[in-house]
């Protein structure tokens, strides 16, 4: 492990190494109550990652109701360099900090459709969920990372087909 990620900064329980990676993240890999990791779009603000989930945004089911996640981000050339624990909070719409915070995400996110102001608007109305993942314990880098790849096999989905034989307009004539 690098020295620099056992160093520890009190004021908001991180690592200079997680810090640096959380300011270069756009994507995190983020598991909750040892669930399958999902990516998602996150935007990084203030010493942690926001998350967006809910109606009309990414999926993260069981990240709004649960008070702790890991979470996992990848360095520079792709690979995972840091996964820690978070401490999960819901940030609540009609709250001075959903003033502040709602509309600084929404104007990160990509494709949105109209203003960030109605983009937050919606968010309050349909119940999505903005939920800040704070840094929140020891976390593992370099050798104390698994060493496997850790994929795991397809999920089932409703989208699979039975593979067909492909159609021949002629007959193949063997030798």
């Amino acid at each position: 492990m690098r020295e620099d990620a056992r160093v520890t900064d009190d004021t908001h329980g991180s690592t200079p190494l997680v810090d640096e990676a959380m300011k270069k993240a756009a994507v995190a890999w983020v598991s909750v109550s040892g669930g399958p990791a999902l990516a998602l779009w996150c935007a990084p603000l203030e010493g942690a990652l926001l998350v967006v989930s809910g109606p009309g945004e990414q999926a993260a089911p069981g990240l709004a109701d649960s008070t702790e996640a890991q979470v996992s981000l990848r360095g520079d050339h792709g690979g995972r360099i840091v996964t820690w624990p978070a401490r999960v909070s819901r940030v609540q719409p009609g709250t001075e900090e959903w003033d502040t915070i709602a509309p600084l995400v929404a104007a990160k996110r990509l494709n949105a459709s109209g203003p960030t102001a109605d983009l937050v608007a919606r968010w309050a109305a349909e119940g999505c969920a903005v939920n800040r993942l704070a840094p929140a314990g020891t976390p593992l880098a370099g050798t104390e990372l698994p060493a496997d790849a850790q994929a795991e096999p397809p999920r089932a989905t409703p989208a699979v087909r039975a593979t067909r034989k492909p159609f021949r307009l002629h007959r193949v004539r063997r030798r």
